[in-house]
């Protein structure tokens, strides 16, 4: 069976990177004496898949990772037994059953809702929550993109899907993805270069929301096609 797992990112486990984070749940996973999938081969490895990478520093309450088990207890015991295993900072709040046939977590996301605060003693904070719909309604929004091998101008407006105050910082829904994903960092940077300020990266604090497949031309929690698995799963006969 193929499960769905949400699970939060939050304390001094947000300097951990998505590599670490992988290692981390493998032997959670084992840890926890769940009944994990492996690979066939030479090489066998846990059936995992995470969904689009955190980037480092930033906290969440909405990822996702897709793991195959050979059986599985009902789905409040599989949050239990690995909850009692995992360190402060992580801990899983969804267990759901998808389909077999269900694409992985990282080939559907599509979307993300991120929440900015501000660090105290970089900017007016107000300057940026009361100009975001200016901000958001501009015919381009050019942000110089640098990837490891290279640099170019992109206009990242039609990445935005919106913006605007939330509470004492800003709300925005951005594209996310493996074939096109807007980090909000570039968005703030890009911010910044509105408001005529130079750019502090380390001004902004982001915390990922939720994170969003599209079924149907409607944006839905990675989370929505699955079920909540009531009782224990037996293995298939072979």
């Amino acid at each position: 069976m193929k499960a769905r797992i949400k699970w939060t990112k939050t304390g001094v486990l947000r300097f951990i990177g998505h590599l670490d984070v992988q290692r981390y749940f493998h032997k959670a996973i084992m840890r926890a004496g769940l009944p994990v999938t492996f690979t066939k081969g030479m090489s066998p490895h846990q059936m995992m898949s995470f969904a689009a990478p955190l980037g480092l520093g930033m906290t969440s309450e909405g990822e996702y990772v897709d793991v195959n088990f050979d059986w599985s207890y009902p789905g409040n015991e599989m949050l239990s037994r690995l909850n009692a295993v995992m360190n402060e900072g992580i801990s899983v709040t969804e267990f759901k059953q998808v389909h077999d046939k269900e694409k992985n977590c990282m080939s559907v996301t599509a979307a993300a809702d991120y929440h900015v605060s501000f660090a105290k003693g970089y900017y007016c904070t107000e300057a940026f929550t009361k100009r975001t719909e200016p901000f958001y309604f501009q015919e381009s929004i050019p942000i110089l993109k640098k990837t490891k091998r290279s640099e170019k101008e992109v206009d990242i407006s039609p990445m935005i899907l919106k913006i605007g105050e939330q509470g004492d910082g800003i709300f925005m829904k951005l594209v996310t993805g493996s074939s096109e994903n807007l980090k909000p960092q570039l968005v703030m940077e890009a911010f910044c270069n509105y408001l005529g300020y130079d750019y502090h990266p380390f001004a902004f604090r982001y915390h990922r929301l939720e994170t969003y497949l599209k079924k149907d031309g409607i944006l839905q929690p990675l989370g929505s096609v699955g079920w909540d698995v009531p009782e224990m799963i037996l293995p298939e006969k072979d």
